[in-house]
């Protein structure tokens, strides 16, 4: 299957492609707008209460997704997904994965930058689901802040994303990997689950356009923080990754 493009398509589809994608944007920022209002009114309720409410969100952007601009995704290696909340290693290549992620696996919680929580609605409403918030300048604080806050995150039974490139990375390129998935599960004795796709395909960075297709999300097998060094986390977790990218990239070239 050949990577989608827009480099071959007629004018009437490039057309029908803005307008999906146009139809999605309207969708997704109106209906920000009302479930941010509700995740602020439900700030004194627990957890689970608001957690459900951001769930009604994301289910609908991807829904909206599929139904409006075409575009699903499959999802390989769900039995590698431990019982225990862990570290989730994720490649970040665009917004798709922070909606995807929440309906494949248990309650998480994200590591971001602070600035995102300033932003109207979106990040009124994130900041109500306990992420950890870190300041990029202050490395050293960030990364105490990030072994500290993602203990409890863990401890209370909260899976931990981190994107460990920081950034978002176009399709064949990788980022410099940094230490903390590793460090965080190495201090609390948990799993560390990687995961691979190839989002940034079909909806790129800043991109308005959402390209029609099918997303591959692949889910490697767990590595046991309890057993392995931090180092060795890492590494593996890296390895995996980029191993399972290139697989990705060259199916969709096939």
């Amino acid at each position: 299957m050949k990577q989608p493009s827009t480099s071959c398509v007629t004018t009437a589809e490039k057309l029908f492609l803005y307008l999906r994608s146009g139809v999605y944007f309207t969708g997704m920022a109106s209906s920000a707008v009302l479930v941010a209002l509700l995740m602020l009114l439900a700030k004194p309720l627990p957890f689970s209460k608001r957690y459900g409410l951001a769930q009604l969100w994301v289910r609908f952007n991807l829904w909206s997704l599929a139904a409006v601009c075409r575009l699903k995704h499959e999802v390989t290696g769900l039995e590698n997904i431990p019982d225990e909340a862990g570290v989730i290693l994720c490649k970040h290549q665009s917004a798709w994965e922070t909606l995807a992620l929440q309906t494949i696996f248990p309650p998480m919680v994200f590591i971001l930058k602070q600035e995102l929580l300033r932003i109207p609605f979106w990040g009124w409403a994130m900041a109500t689901l306990e992420p950890i918030s870190i300041d990029r300048s202050a490395r050293s604080a960030a990364l105490k802040q990030v072994l500290k806050e993602g203990n409890e995150r863990l401890r209370s039974g909260k899976w931990v994303v981190i994107f460990p490139e920081g950034t978002r990375i176009a399709p064949g390129q990788t980022g410099k990997y940094n230490a903390s998935g590793g460090l965080l599960a190495a201090r609390a004795g948990c799993m560390v689950v990687p995961v691979a796709h190839n989002a940034g395909e079909f909806w790129k960075r800043n991109a308005f356009l959402k390209l029609p297709g099918t997303i591959e999300v692949h889910i490697g097998p767990p590595l046991d923080a309890g057993q392995l060094s931090a180092q060795e986390v890492n590494g593996r977790a890296k390895e995996w990754i980029e191993t399972t990218m290139r697989k990705i990239s060259m199916h969709h070239a096939g």
